[in-house]
């Protein structure tokens, strides 16, 4: 089998990719960043004609079928992580393209959940405002302990942020379709009902995989039932919540905040109405990007391309 000769590495937006993997180890592989997001479908195609490995970076350019198909030198498609459901892996099998992932570090979106809490509990955003205009203590946060958290997927990342909100003194009640009692219980949660979380936590978060399930799972019914003073955050997939119904819930003071690191659209477009949406929190998609978890990532990109010019691929998603 033919060595791989050009990678495009896509979505590179800090430029770090290069920085942070062992690609010394591949001589022989042209390697060209791109940082930047092409949504429309023929510029993409312009752009990644010429490449037979491609490293997409999560969710940020999907490949669905009528774009893999339009791609005929394509031999090997990498993402970061274990998975991405925003590539077809069938299409990929059907073409003959391998398509693998990478390992990844840890649970950093567990700790970008944790700080949107806290941060929107005790105000952190509008305090270091005020402190930077000149003023000292303009107004007062409230205390997580012995408040409600309600987590919305109690899965490998859910699970987590519901052991720190222990660990904090809130009282942890957790909801999802599958969900069982014993498995709330092992977790140290109460599973209830959907309206029930929503009626009875002080702060939500949504730890669920984007599916056409549970796609839209949090609408204008689950908002209105939340409490004037509780705040949703939402650190997994922007599409979970129907943004129009979360902006319009904000601007009538509906619920008293949320904290948001996953968009509809992203990168989010200057002039989006959430950027002015109250009592927001708003973050880039950082719930993956750490140096530790990014080196990780490429290494594993480097590990892939070396196992495929061997003739075993690794790490192939099916």
């Amino acid at each position: 089998m033919p060595e791989l000769k050009n990678l495009a590495i896509l979505d590179d937006y800090q430029g770090v990719t290069l920085k942070l993997g062992p690609w010394d180890r591949l001589p022989g592989l042209t390697k060209t960043v791109f940082r930047d997001t092409i949504a429309d479908q023929d510029r993409l195609v312009e752009r990644l004609l010429p490449f037979d490995a491609i490293l997409a970076m999560r969710e940020r350019t999907p490949f669905q079928r009528a774009l893999i198909e339009r791609l005929p030198n394509l031999k090997l498609l990498m993402t970061t992580g274990e998975r991405n459901r925003g590539i077809d892996a069938a299409a990929c099998a059907e073409r003959g393209i391998t398509f693998s992932g990478t390992p990844s570090f840890g649970a950093p979106t567990v700790e970008i959940t944790i700080g949107l809490i806290i941060s929107l509990a005790r105000k952190f955003p509008s305090e270091t405002a005020s402190l930077l205009a000149g003023r000292w203590q303009s107004g007062l946060g409230t205390t997580l302990e012995g408040k409600t958290l309600g987590v919305v997927g109690l899965g490998k990342l859910g699970s987590k942020v519901a052991k720190v909100g222990q660990a904090l003194g809130m009282k942890v009640i957790a909801w999802s379709q599958n969900l069982t009692e014993d498995t709330a219980a092992s977790h140290g949660a109460t599973r209830v009902d959907k309206a029930t979380l929503f009626a009875e936590a002080d702060v939500v978060t949504l730890h669920l995989i984007l599916s056409e399930r549970s796609r839209g799972v949090v609408g204008t019914g689950d908002l209105a039932r939340m409490k004037p003073t509780a705040f949703l955050v939402n650190t997994s997939r922007g599409p979970l919540v129907d943004e129009d119904a979360l902006i319009s819930a904000l601007k009538g003071g509906r619920i008293a905040g949320a904290g948001i690191d996953v968009f509809d659209i992203e990168p989010l477009p200057a002039g989006h109405p959430l950027l002015s949406a109250p009592n927001t929190l708003l973050t880039p998609h950082l719930g993956y990007s750490t140096e530790e978890n990014y080196r990780r990532y490429f290494t594993g990109a480097v590990e892939a391309i070396e196992a495929f010019n061997a003739g075993a691929p690794i790490r192939v998603i099916t």
